[in-house]
């Protein structure tokens, strides 16, 4: 690991049995913890976050705070940004589930100089890490409002 790595640490627990939440929280930090269940598309009791949830959450997520930073240094004005994920599960060519792809939908309203706006939402997409480290498939629909 080098000097510039940065670490991110979380922690799991949960009892035994498909109907049983677990829960989850980040090492060394004072946050709530995050309930977790597996949802009832895999036989389990939902009700909660699922790990499916959290991903496209990391997803939209990770583009939110990029977006926020390039637009900050950038000196864009806006008033509010809006974003929706979905997440779509298929079966793989060995019939194994696996991620798809994720459409992401990004409002941003409020803005002086939407044109402007619009490029740093485009410009976004390729600085996101998480994106860039998944084969999931993202698109992404901007909506851009003065």
């Amino acid at each position: 690991m080098t000097t510039t790595s940065k670490i991110f640490s979380v922690e799991s627990h949960g009892r035994s049995g498909i109907n049983e939440h677990w829960s989850n929280k980040l090492t060394n930090k004072e946050c709530a913890p995050i309930d977790m269940a597996i949802p009832p598309e895999f036989e389990g009791p939902g009700g909660t976050y699922s790990p499916e949830d959290l991903y496209a959450l990391a997803l939209m997520n990770c583009y939110f705070a990029t977006f926020k930073y390039i637009a900050e240094k950038s000196r864009l004005i806006y008033d509010s940004i809006h974003g929706s994920a979905t997440l779509y599960v298929e079966k793989g060519q060995e019939k194994s589930l696996w991620m798809d792809h994720v459409e992401i939908k990004i409002s941003l309203s409020g803005s002086t100089q939407p044109d402007r706006a619009l490029a740093i939402l485009e410009k976004t997409k390729s600085q996101c890490m998480i994106i860039n480290s998944v084969k999931t498939a993202v698109s992404f629909e901007f909506h851009v409002e003065s």
